[in-house]
């Protein structure tokens, strides 16, 4: 379980591509000693598994293995090294809730569509599926790549949402601009919500 609240940006050192998937070594300010073996971290949203960790000339760094689910739901198979990562440890209990509960199992992606900076600060505009629209909500919660949004207005398929100068520091959302895709997460009490209506209408029938 995460909160959406970004604690490291990471740097993708290099990819090796399997017929089962890919292998990605992350560079990271997290200790080694810190991470278990087997323990999760979302990469820009996704959890994935660490399968090896070290350090290497200063640069600590941890490994994942993206399977072909993961690839297909995702556009983890274009990541390419030099791409800035935003990561986010597991949660534990006492921990502070920042955010809101992200499982990091993505949801599907989501288009950038519009981008205005002012000053330090970004407002963006993303376009989702006709079948995801229906969970996101104003003034509800979005995690995209990892991040724990506020919804600010709705229209259709579109939302948008307002990046403060902080997070805009923090995280990878810099470099991003109109016709990127992201991956999106939608709030999970929606999803859970809207399964039970869909149950309660069946029980109606």
């Amino acid at each position: 379980m995460f909160t959406g609240i970004v604690t490291d940006i990471g740097r993708l050192l290099k990819v090796e591509d399997r017929n089962d998937g890919r292998l990605l070594r992350i560079g990271t300010a997290y200790e080694p000693a810190g991470i278990d073996m087997g323990a999760s971290i979302t990469n820009d949203g996704i959890c994935l598994t660490v399968t090896d960790k070290g350090t290497d000339d200063d640069q600590h760094w941890f490994e994942v293995f993206a399977g072909l689910e993961t690839l297909a739901v995702t556009e983890v198979g274009k990541w390419q090294p030099g791409r800035r990562i935003n990561l986010e440890r597991s949660l534990k209990i006492g921990d502070e809730l920042g955010g809101h509960i992200v499982s990091g199992h993505i949801d599907g992606m989501a288009e950038i569509v519009g981008k205005e900076v002012t000053g330090e600060q970004i407002a963006l505009t993303f376009a989702v599926t006709d079948a995801l629209a229906p969970f996101i909500a104003k003034k509800g919660s979005v995690a995209l790549n990892g991040t724990s949004l506020t919804v600010n207005n709705v229209e259709g398929n579109r939302f948008s949402v307002h990046l403060i100068p902080y997070t805009v520091e923090v995280t990878s959302w810099g470099d991003y601009g109109v016709g990127d895709t992201v991956n999106i997460e939608v709030d999970p009490m929606a999803r859970y919500a809207a399964r039970l209506f869909e149950t309660l209408g069946d029980f109606r029938k």
